[in-house]
């Protein structure tokens, strides 16, 4: 009868151990599938891929002109029609941005996108007046919809930072004034010039920038060439206004 070598069962005990040492952990103990974390994860990567196309259609705009906006179709299906030609900046009178700038936003030079002080004031005055920048306005015409609701305003929020870190300000004022409604269905300064007056942009004296600065904030319910006396003393107001700012270097900004 043969017995086992005195080495032979050290080794084997040995393999033995790490044999079983060396095995599979059980099935139950792997990462189990979430659908809950799944959703979770392809919300994310949604919100980010959102955000990022947005920013990319924001930033397009700094070279690109928009060629409509979600409320110049609105109004085009309700009039059937609409007059809107895109101006260069160089082609409009530099007193119409100057009055543009003194009738809707004073301070345009001096700020990075919200005017604090408009804001203040608009608060301690109950809310029954405007603090928008044109910045803002440009945002909430170019890229999102008209109404007050707080999805709109957290967007304009987010994206008036972006236009003012990646647009030059003459840029903001020459997309302005080339997408602000100034009369039914009259948008643009070009359109406007032509509808009030009967001249083109570049020709636009004082008075007439005034007067089409003047009708900005209620275009449907004001006129630039038959104004109301209390709107004769609104354009007073923004002749002198245009004056002053560019003494005082708050155009220098948008200036060439």
């Amino acid at each position: 009868m043969a017995f086992p070598n005195a080495y032979s069962l050290p080794i084997a005990v040995h393999v033995a151990r790490k044999t079983k040492t060396t095995r599979s952990k059980p099935a139950s103990s792997a990462r189990r599938f979430s659908p809950l974390r799944s959703v979770k994860r392809w919300f994310v990567v949604g919100i980010l891929g959102v955000a990022v196309l947005l920013a990319v259609w924001v930033v397009s705009y700094k070279v690109i002109n928009p060629p409509t906006t979600a409320y110049i179709l609105s109004e085009k299906r309700y009039l059937g029609e609409i007059d809107r030609q895109w101006v260069d900046v160089d082609l409009i009178a530099p007193v119409m941005l100057r009055s543009v700038v003194a009738a809707e936003d004073a301070n345009f030079c001096l700020h990075t996108g919200f005017d604090l002080d408009a804001i203040k004031t608009a608060i301690e005055a109950g809310a029954n007046r405007g603090a928008s920048t044109i910045t803002q306005q440009v945002v909430k015409n170019a890229f999102l919809w008209h109404g007050r609701n707080w999805g709109r305003k957290v967007l304009e929020a987010l994206l008036t930072p972006v236009v003012e870190l990646t647009w030059s300000k003459r840029r903001i004022l020459e997309v302005y004034l080339n997408i602000a409604e100034f009369d039914e269905g009259i948008f643009g300064v070009h359109a406007a010039a032509w509808h009030y007056f009967g001249i083109g942009p570049e020709s636009l004296s004082a008075q007439q920038a005034a007067s089409l600065a003047m009708v900005l904030p209620a275009p449907k319910a004001r006129s630039a060439s038959n104004p109301s006396a209390s709107q004769r003393q609104r354009i007073a107001l923004i002749l002198d206004g245009a004056q002053l700012i560019a003494k005082d270097g708050r155009a220098t900004c948008f200036e060439d």
